[in-house]
């Protein structure tokens, strides 16, 4: 005979109750041996009540409305955005455990004020929820609604299951979980989200990697394995060939180190041949010491990211590539230690670049637009429609604007138009940084000894001094963009909750996103 308690004037049941509790842990053991499960989205509705995205209205059919009775029971009429329940065996087919996660209100589209598009990153964010609930279950194959934007859906779902576990012995890794699209409808917008994704995190791969086990060569080497078989071409110039070519501003870095420098150069051809390319530059100091002006030693370790652009660069080309994008590419990396040592370039000294200006180096630590002096001069060479160089290359940038963007300085209003659209829609956001000539003034009127200095003997401003430096090397006869994503290259990334912490891999999906936009002729390359 069944029992009874009065609580609150209301009988409850407790066998009832009883059986509930013990389905519940059986249908949870059932879930864990089947180890697949679903996420499935809903929104906020008008009415305080949940709206189910077309997949999941088609799931909630197929187990005779269970998935909202269930919804209901749990969460109450709504569930808010990016919070999620796990519901177990509301069927006897092929799902197990059902995540259902909120995305907030319908029919989100462009935030001018975030300058970010809230339904694509809504979207991002609840798949992440979704997929880490499951994993924290155990369940390792999922399968995720498209909710609306198959490409942001597989961005979130790839880019919030991985994490950088390389070194670690077998028995100690975690096993990653697999996702796929539920269903087969906007399968072409999640296999190229899942382009991108994997792109950003072959990015952070490169980027964490320690720098013993990440040196020039071994670097060249990597990319080499990666891209050549995909129809990419690889070259990797040596120490001789960048001596030929007068860089004497790259190699001035390289004197301290041991690992000899190395100067990738990559070459994507999707386009007609006589069709210009763009040319991406990446900074590659693959470990940065500082030189002889010695960094400090907290957080010295982070410095093995130094080459982060340079892995943007690669990471770009290879998503290219696999998209088959109509457009050419130039990737250009020079790659180098930046170590103290009694061969080390010493303060003061005086080097000349390819493009015949002369350097005061007051600062070996400012070292990565001594490298990148020399790519871009280079870049020039193949007569580029426009030229983007990407580097972690000032603190001051991660002060002025944290890790929420990276800083642009640009000569093109449309370049950075579209470069600034394409962060939106990929929710790793870009802000305008000013290209004034009076930053140029704080490295070149000073100094009589050379044609101007690598560090300005001034307070503040040395995000825009830095590019100004660079913009004496930048080739007059295309648009230039100077991405300077040291804010937001890691190792932390709280408020992105579908990135682990370690390096982010940013921000390489608004760069395929950009290139995208120029090869389907959405947009052009003028100043």
């Amino acid at each position: 005979m069944a029992s009874f308690r009065i609580i609150n004037s209301k009988v409850v049941v407790s066998s009832v109750v009883n059986l509930k509790f013990h389905e519940h842990f059986r249908n949870l053991y059932h879930c864990k041996k089947m180890k697949k499960g679903l996420v499935l989205g809903v929104y906020e509705g008008e009415k305080n009540d949940v709206v189910l995205t077309p997949s999941a209205a088609k799931y909630n059919e197929l187990v005779n409305g269970k998935l909202l009775e269930n919804i209901s029971f749990s969460a109450g009429p709504i569930l808010k955005k990016s919070k999620t329940r796990v519901f177990w065996s509301m069927e006897s087919g092929e799902y197990n455990c059902v995540a259902v996660v909120g995305l907030g209100k319908q029919n989100l589209g462009y935030n001018s004020l975030e300058e970010i598009d809230e339904g694509k990153e809504n979207i991002r964010v609840a798949v992440a929820a979704g997929c880490s609930a499951l994993d924290a279950v155990d369940i390792k194959s999922i399968e995720v609604d498209s909710m609306g934007d198959a490409e942001a859906a597989a961005e979130g779902a790839i880019l919030s299951t991985w994490i950088f576990q390389e070194f670690k012995n077998r028995a100690n890794k975690k096993k990653l979980p697999t996702v796929s699209l539920y269903g087969s409808e906007e399968e072409a917008l999640w296999n190229a989200g899942k382009i991108k994704a994997d792109a950003q995190n072959w990015v952070r791969l490169l980027a964490d990697i320690p720098a013993n086990f990440m040196t020039p060569t071994i670097f060249g080497e990597t990319v080499s394995q990666v891209l050549i078989p995909q129809g990419v071409d690889v070259i990797v110039h040596d120490e001789l060939w960048a001596t030929k070519k007068k860089m004497g501003s790259f190699l001035s870095v390289s004197r301290g180190s041991s690992e000899p420098p190395k100067f990738v150069e990559i070459h994507y051809k999707g386009a007609e041949p006589t069709k210009a390319p763009i040319a991406f530059v990446g900074k590659g100091v693959t470990f940065d010491a500082g030189g002889i002006s010695l960094k400090s030693a907290a957080s010295m370790d982070e410095m093995r990211s130094d080459m982060a652009g340079a892995a943007c660069v690669a990471g770009l080309i290879k998503a290219a590539a696999e998209l088959k994008l109509e457009v050419n590419l130039v990737g250009l990396i020079p790659l180098t230690e930046n170590l103290p040592s009694g061969t080390a370039t010493k303060p003061g000294d005086i080097v000349t670049a390819m493009n015949g200006k002369t350097i005061i180096v007051d600062n070996t630590d400012a070292e990565g637009r001594l490298i990148l002096a020399d790519a871009l001069s280079y870049a020039a060479e193949f007569k580029p429609q426009c030229t983007v160089d990407i580097a972690t290359l000032t603190g001051a940038i991660k002060i002025a604007l944290g890790n929420a963007a990276t800083g642009v300085f640009t000569n093109s209003n449309e370049l950075w138009e579209l470069l600034r659209q394409s962060g939106s829609i990929t929710g790793d956001r870009m802000w305008r940084m000013p290209l004034w000539q009076h930053y140029n003034n704080q490295i070149t009127k000073p100094f009589k000894a050379a044609d101007l200095n690598n560090f300005a003997r001034v307070k503040g401003g040395t995000s825009c001094i830095a590019a100004g430096f660079l913009r004496e090397f930048a080739s007059s006869e295309a648009p230039w963009l100077h991405l300077d994503m040291a804010g937001v290259m890691g190792p932390t990334n709280d408020e992105i909750s579908y990135l682990t912490s370690g390096m982010s891999g940013r921000p390489v999906r608004t760069l395929i996103q950009f290139v995208q936009n120029i090869a389907s002729g959405k947009a052009t390359c003028r100043r």
